[in-house]
Formats: C-alpha cells, sequence, structure tokens
C-alpha cells in the first residue's frame, strides 16, 4: 500500500462494511463479533491491496523502456489537481523562495520567517465568524428553538413514529394497545389455536368444563378484548385460573384468540356450565341517555289511577 488511493479505498470498505452489517443485524450483533469480522475484513482488503500493487509492479516491470515512460506519462496527472490545491491552501513559500519572506532578526544564527496564516485557517475562521452571526440572529434577535425546545419536539415526533410502527407490528401490541380483530383470517387463526390450546378446559363450542363459560356475559377477571388478551397473557387466578400463555404464543396470536372467543359472545353451547363472576359492563360504552324528569320512559306505560267515590 503505498499510495493515497490504496488507503481511502480500505478506509471507505471498511467504513462500508461496519454500516452493511449494523443494517442487517438492527443493531442487535454482538460488538465482539462485529469488530472481530471487521478486523478480518479490514485484513483481506490491506491483502488485497497489497496483492494488487505486487501485480502493478510487475507488470511494470515487464515492460520495455518505452512502455514504462508512457505509464508514467499516463499517471503523473493523475493527482496534479489536489497536490496543487493542498498547496495553496498550505499557503507556505517554497525553501527555495524562503529568502524573500527572512525578517531582519537573528538569534544567535536563528532567523525569523514572514509567513502568513494559510488560507485553510484563514477560511475557517471567516468560516466561524458567519456561523457566529447566523447563531446569533437566529436564536438572541428571533428567538428560535432552542435545544430544550427541539428535544421535547424530537421526543413529541419520534412518540408518534412509535405509534405509527406499533400499528403495522402486530407482536409488539399489549394489553393497552390491542383491538378488536374483525378480518375473517384473523378469526380463523384465533380459531385455530383455540381448538389446538384451549378445547380442554373450556369444549370446542366454549360452554365450559375446568374452566368457565366463555359465552356469557359473566366474566371473572373481566370481558372486553384488553382483559381477555391480558388474562391469555398473565393466565388467570393464582392457583386456581388457567396458565399464562405469553411464553407460548405471540402477542398478535394472542390477540386472534381473545378477538375469536370475543367474536362467540350469546352463542348457545350444547351443555353450558353455570355463570361465574360477574356481569361486565364496558366502561368506555356510551351510557343510555336518562329520560327527563316527569317523563316517562318511550318504551313504557303510563297508568293512572282514577279514585272512585266513597258513597256513605
Amino acid at each position: 500500500m503505498k499510495s493515497l488511493a490504496s488507503y481511502i479505498r480500505v478506509i471507505l470498505f471498511v467504513g462500508i462494511a461496519y454500516y452493511f452489517l449494523n443494517y442487517i443485524s438492527e443493531g442487535s450483533m454482538d460488538q465482539t463479533v462485529l469488530w472481530t469480522v471487521l478486523g478480518i475484513l479490514l485484513m483481506l482488503a490491506v491483502a488485497t491491496e497489497i496483492v494488487v500493487e505486487a501485480l502493478k509492479s510487475i507488470l511494470y516491470r515487464s515492460l520495455d523502456t518505452e512502455g514504462q515512460q508512457r505509464f508514467d506519462q499516463a499517471t503523473a496527472g493523475r493527482w496534479e489537481g489536489i497536490k496543487r490545491f493542498y498547496e495553496k491552501m498550505k499557503g507556505a513559500k517554497p525553501i527555495e523562495e524562503e529568502a524573500d519572506i527572512i525578517l531582519d532578526h537573528n538569534y544567535d544564527g536563528i532567523k525569523e520567517l514572514d509567513n502568513v496564516l494559510p488560507p485553510w485557517w484563514v477560511y475557517g475562521f471567516y468560516i466561524t465568524i458567519i456561523f457566529a452571526v447566523v447563531y446569533l440572529a437566529r436564536y438572541h434577535i428571533f428567538d428560535g428553538v432552542d435545544q430544550t425546545e427541539e428535544f421535547e419536539i424530537e421526543m413529541a415526533e419520534a412518540q408518534l413514529a412509535i405509534e405509527e410502527y406499533k400499528k403495522t407490528a402486530k407482536d409488539l401490541v399489549d394489553a393497552s394497545t390491542v383491538t378488536l380483530l374483525t378480518e375473517a383470517s384473523d378469526l380463523a387463526a384465533g380459531k385455530a389455536v383455540f381448538e389446538s390450546l384451549c378445547v380442554a378446559c373450556h369444549k370446542s363450542d366454549m360452554g365450559g368444563g375446568i374452566g368457565p363459560n366463555l359465552t356469557d356475559e359473566y366474566w371473572i377477571l373481566g370481558g372486553g378484548i384488553s382483559n381477555v388478551f391480558n388474562t391469555i397473557m398473565e393466565g388467570g387466578r393464582p392457583g386456581k385460573g388457567m396458565v399464562p400463555w405469553k411464553t407460548e404464543l405471540k402477542p398478535s396470536e394472542v390477540a386472534q384468540v381473545a378477538s375469536y372467543i370475543l367474536s362467540m359472545q350469546g352463542t348457545t353451547p350444547a351443555e353450558p356450565k353455570a355463570p361465574e363472576g360477574d356481569i361486565w359492563v364496558d366502561p368506555d360504552a356510551a351510557p343510555a341517555e336518562d329520560a327527563p324528569a316527569g317523563e316517562a320512559p318511550a318504551d313504557s306505560t303510563a297508568v293512572t289511577e282514577v279514585e272512585e267515590p266513597v258513597v256513605e
């Protein structure tokens, strides 16, 4: 590796490999493994560059004098533009011209050169001045968004992005975000899981056996999609309820099973078990509007009693 291009290629290759490995592993790759792989790739890249340089050297030596001259002419101006830009940014005088900028100071033979500041430094200083003016105008004159507000905005945007992601990532659902599924495919999948794991205790028609009847309006741990989802995930009452299924089923599968169970509400099993628990009323359901005071309900019949006269 004798050229700058070789070093640039190796650095770019390792950088791309690093981001590619992080991308395909979604950041979950162990760092020790990651850096071991990158080390191996680095050695392979360096070995490749060395082999390429060796082949170029062998090819160059195999050329005759005229061929070597043509090769030198073709490669001589490859980096001339970069070299000229570098020298311009450096702004230093060649050694041959230093006599023109020597000052009259002489300290035991040590002389001082009147070098100007390098252009790269001067341009960088100008950039910092421009940046300071823009920063001052934005944050101190026009009351731009400060760091605290930027943080709060970014956190709000991140929370929205998480919520959008959860809508498509079914297995991130939990009891607070689960919704009732009504698609035929979801209900069919929930039925398959129910018939595989739940019929032993609840029967295939959900009439109840060891477990309670799931078709009536009585619930031990609460009804509704959130409560049923949580009961399946975390299990029933300690010591007497069913086991938690969160280690066996994915959250998306639990949502399908819970939705299938609720779809069977109101059906009539062959041998329904006696109700257990309490009647569950959805707290989010809109309450029935009360009739105004003094008026009878629309579906009721008003009865007026007529007092009969007393005959003495």
